[in-house]
């Protein structure tokens, strides 16, 4: 049961590579959704795995650990992506939704750099690395917070991102048992 749960965190990381290799916004507007539904999916059914799993080796346990990094860090942008399309504020009526690329620019790096601090932070057991991560994200974009929906694009991505990582890195702490 735990190799097959670590085996579903490499599915899920290369199901998310593909996914941003591919392009984050597909042609189809429910494609999105659709699959990091499925990404999430698949990593429900590793925490099950890992759950009901017993005694990994501890060698199973660092390749899970690496496998929980490396699938918050590769499906967390599609996954976002997709709760930001869901929340996209222009469906009513305010500008500055997922589409505007003039808005806090620069965020699909960003978040792979915080979903890979926020990973490593939640392994290691550090409260406080976890709060200095998500303040320096929010010092970073302060002065960036006063458009029209920044504010909300930025909390929604932020939190999206961050629950992402702590999903994976879960499935991690459940094959520690």
């Amino acid at each position: 049961m735990n190799a097959a749960a670590v085996g579903l965190l490499g599915v899920v990381a290369v199901g998310g590579l593909a996914l941003t290799v591919r392009g984050e916004r597909p042609r189809r507007p429910w494609a999105g959704p659709i699959l990091a539904a499925l990404l999430a999916a698949l990593l429900a059914v590793a925490a099950l795995l890992a759950w009901v799993g017993t005694d990994a080796s501890d060698r199973l346990v660092e390749v899970g650990a690496l496998g929980a990094v490396l699938a918050a860090v590769a499906a967390g942008g599609p996954v976002a992506t997709a709760v930001l399309a869901a929340a996209d504020p222009s469906a009513v009526g305010v500008p500055g939704g997922p589409q505007d690329s003039d808005i806090l620019r620069g965020g699909a790096w960003i978040g792979v750099l915080e979903r890979a601090a926020v990973a490593a932070t939640l392994l290691a057991g550090s409260a406080e690395g976890l709060v200095v991560v998500l303040a320096v994200k929010g010092l970073g974009r302060y002065s960036e917070l006063r458009a029209p929906a920044a504010a909300e694009r930025f909390i929604v991505g932020t939190l999206a991102s961050a629950l992402w990582a702590a999903a994976c890195v879960g499935v991690a702490v459940l094959l520690r048992g």
